[in-house]
């Protein structure tokens, strides 16, 4: 947990360093060039600084111990601070779509941008390039939501900003000055759609939920491989960041002892452990077999799933 921490603050830091000098480059080029659709692409870029600021945040809750208050820890922080990032980008894609949208409808486009507006939008791209695919991959390499949701904003960024300067090319080459508007409209409402879409990855997990239902395939596969382990039920998994707990519920022939019920039990943890290596907690119940409890109603069985 610890490395996996120090790898998410270390990238969140490269983040940061180049997401400022993107920004400040695409803004100030923008402005200068008069190009709406470079600024907005620089305002996304400045979000991706709040962004990974949030991260870093996150990383300090996490990285606390489990205590009297939160006894399965503080890893609730990480698609928490998500779920934020979620709504920046939301709220940074309908502040650019009310400002394309206005200059469209008002008519107040005047002047073509300059040149200055491709050179800002191609350094836009290789950087991009690189800080999404090194975030992309520490974020596979720690499962981190945060870095996997912000890597995919980038890489819409990438898009994004390609988008930009085919506009800007066919600004120059059609002499049009509604283009640039146009293709910021187009912007904004890409980046409404990565917010969107963030958000509902998150809100899974938030809810208590996974969305990788295998893993209670799993489960009772590892229930199968133990002697004197049956009918596995009520079990839920709860993802605690990149971890799994799971709680269940087994039944064992009523005449064995409770030290060897406790043997069996240790024997499934021990099973779910080598099938699910991310696993921060199993915690199993032993019931005599073919009892029947009429107001177990949650959790997932093998014969229901």
């Amino acid at each position: 947990m610890d490395n996996r921490l120090r790898l998410i603050k270390i990238t969140s830091w490269i983040g940061i360093g180049g997401n400022i000098i993107l920004a400040f480059v695409k803004i100030v080029l923008g402005l200068i060039s008069g190009s709406l659709a470079v600024i907005g692409d620089g305002i996304d870029s400045a979000t991706d600084i709040l962004s990974f600021l949030i991260i870093l945040f996150a990383a300090r809750i996490i990285a606390k111990k489990p205590d009297r208050t939160h006894p399965y820890g503080h890893t609730r922080a990480e698609p928490i601070a998500t779920m934020i990032i979620a709504f920046i980008v939301l709220y940074a894609g309908l502040e650019l779509f009310k400002t394309a949208f206005a200059k469209l409808t008002a008519g107040t486009v005047s002047e073509i941008p300059s040149i200055l507006a491709i050179y800002a939008t191609i350094l836009s791209i290789s950087g991009k390039i690189f800080l999404a695919t090194f975030q992309w991959n520490i974020g596979r390499r720690t499962a981190s939501p945060m870095l996997i949701a912000n890597a995919r904003n980038m890489f819409n960024d990438i898009l994004i900003s390609s988008g930009v300067l085919l506009g800007l090319i066919f600004t120059f080459w059609f002499r049009s000055t509604f283009i640039d508007p146009l293709i910021a409209l187009g912007v904004s409402l890409w980046v409404v759609r990565t917010a969107v879409k963030i958000f509902l990855e998150n809100y899974t997990e938030l809810m208590e939920g996974i969305e990788d239902l295998s893993l209670y395939q799993q489960i009772f596969s590892a229930v199968k491989e133990v002697p004197n382990a049956f009918n596995p039920h009520r079990t839920r998994i709860r993802k605690l960041a990149n971890l799994f707990a799971i709680d269940m519920d087994i039944e064992v022939p009523p005449d064995l002892s409770v030290r060897e019920g406790h043997f069996i039990a240790t024997q499934v943890e021990s099973e779910i452990k080598a099938k699910i290596p991310s696993v921060y907690d199993v915690s199993v119940h032993i019931e005599p077999l073919g009892n029947t409890e009429e107001d177990e109603k949650f959790g997932l069985t093998e014969k229901h799933f």
